[in-house]
């Protein structure tokens, strides 16, 4: 059955982009910083695959996903990824309102909230996991019990300021199981199990 799983990179002290994020600098000041350890000792040309063999594994990990859930800032952000994220795989983008044009590509706009956006998203998938990216997309499916599981990228930097993944968390204590730990050049990678009531 398919999960829907986080995969965000952050620094330690919790920002997922530096300070002034926005269209036309996407991961803002100083924000790319936190995505080096996919170019730490460089990239297989033409793939973008990283060569070292840890942080390999978790970036062949996000690419076998079978769909992709994004938050409407994030997606413009990105430049809607061309309407194709990885491989075709169909792009749920969560927004309150959808313009006028088409999504590009394989993306489509979801209006009628979280719990739909991941039950089509399921749907397209054909059983591979669901990645999930965006703070506040990651916060509703979170308060919605929907998050299965976190992969971040835990940068060995400390921003200062920024945008937090779970700066809009209400007080509700949630319980992570590690499920696992590696260490990649420039980074840790932790995956977590949202813990539901066990």
């Amino acid at each position: 059955m398919s999960k829907i799983v986080l995969h965000m990179s952050m620094s330690v002290d919790g920002f997922i982009t530096g300070l002034d994020d926005g269209m036309d600098h996407g991961l803002g000041v100083n924000g790319e910083r936190l995505h080096d350890w996919l170019r730490a000792g460089d990239i297989d040309p033409g793939s973008h695959r990283p060569v070292d063999e840890t942080n390999a594994t978790v970036f062949d990990e996000a690419m076998a996903t079978g769909a992709v859930i994004t938050g409407r800032r994030t997606f413009d952000h990105a430049g809607g990824w061309a309407g194709d994220h990885h491989d075709g795989v169909p792009i749920f983008v969560l927004t309150h309102t959808a313009p006028a044009d088409p999504a590009p590509g394989s993306a489509r706009y979801v209006t009628d909230g979280i719990e739909s956006c991941v039950a089509q998203a399921k749907a397209a998938a054909g059983g591979r996991d669901i990645m999930l990216h965006g703070a506040a997309t990651a916060q509703a499916c979170l308060r919605a019990g929907l998050l299965d599981e976190l992969e971040l990228q835990l940068i060995p930097v400390l921003l200062g300021q920024g945008r937090r993944l779970f700066e809009d968390l209400p007080p509700d204590h949630v319980e992570l199981e590690l499920l696992r730990s590696l260490d990649g050049p420039g980074v840790l990678h932790l995956r977590y199990r949202v813990r539901t009531g066990d």
